[in-house]
């Protein structure tokens, strides 16, 4: 399911491009999804999207999130672009993407993750995004959004530069993207939590992300 505050994981369509291609072809692969009645608006849950992911899911998942990676995530195919895992000993989130091969804080590969998490389940902890959506302000909002990110690659940090800075400003840290610590500050959460101390990392004084 793709909302206008969340793209679609594979990083290929966005809300409007389904729009428009339900309008050319009614009958086609894109269908919209009524949301019915919003049971949490932090976390991004709906009664009538709950409803269709039932159905759509053979009765195998009866409802998700659309802003938590800790609190029932939405479900995730082996095509996306990024993963986002808790880093509980850093009180934030790591994101890496399939272009980055090597360590990461929370001990597994982008491949590794992938195989774990890509058969069509909520895993709390872990949730699949696009690369895109590391940008858009309802990014995990419900876990604290873009503030929580504490780590991902250097080469995935670069890419988004501009869009990173300009989300940095409006939430009031114009300089989160130099807190944000990548592989060549280190690839363990020990690594990684001395960085996020030295750079006074927002995450480090917001409430504790496993509830």
């Amino acid at each position: 399911v793709i909302s206008p505050e969340r793209t679609g994981l594979c990083g290929a369509y966005n809300w409007m491009d389904c729009k428009a291609s339900f309008e050319i072809n009614p009958t086609g692969p894109n269908q919209p999804v009524q949301k019915g009645e919003c049971i949490d608006p932090k976390l991004g849950q709906w009664k009538g999207v709950n409803d269709f992911v039932f159905k759509a899911s053979r009765q195998t998942i009866d409802h998700y999130n659309f802003y938590s990676v800790v609190y029932d995530p939405m479900t995730t195919c082996g095509c996306c672009e990024c993963i986002a895992a808790v880093l509980p000993g850093c009180n934030g989130i790591m994101t890496v993407n399939r272009d980055y091969t090597g360590d990461t804080p929370c001990g597994m590969k982008f491949t590794t993750l992938a195989g774990v998490m890509g058969g069509g389940q909520s895993s709390p902890g872990f949730v699949g995004h696009s690369k895109y959506n590391i940008t858009q302000r309802k990014f995990i909002v419900g876990d604290g959004g873009l503030l929580r990110l504490v780590w991902m690659p250097k080469i995935l940090k670069e890419e988004l530069r501009e869009r990173l800075l300009k989300r940095g400003q409006e939430l009031g840290v114009p300089d989160l993207i130099d807190r944000i610590a990548d592989e060549t500050v280190g690839i363990t959460e020990a690594e990684v939590l001395s960085f996020l101390k030295e750079k006074d990392h927002p995450a480090l004084k917001m409430e504790s992300i496993v509830g």
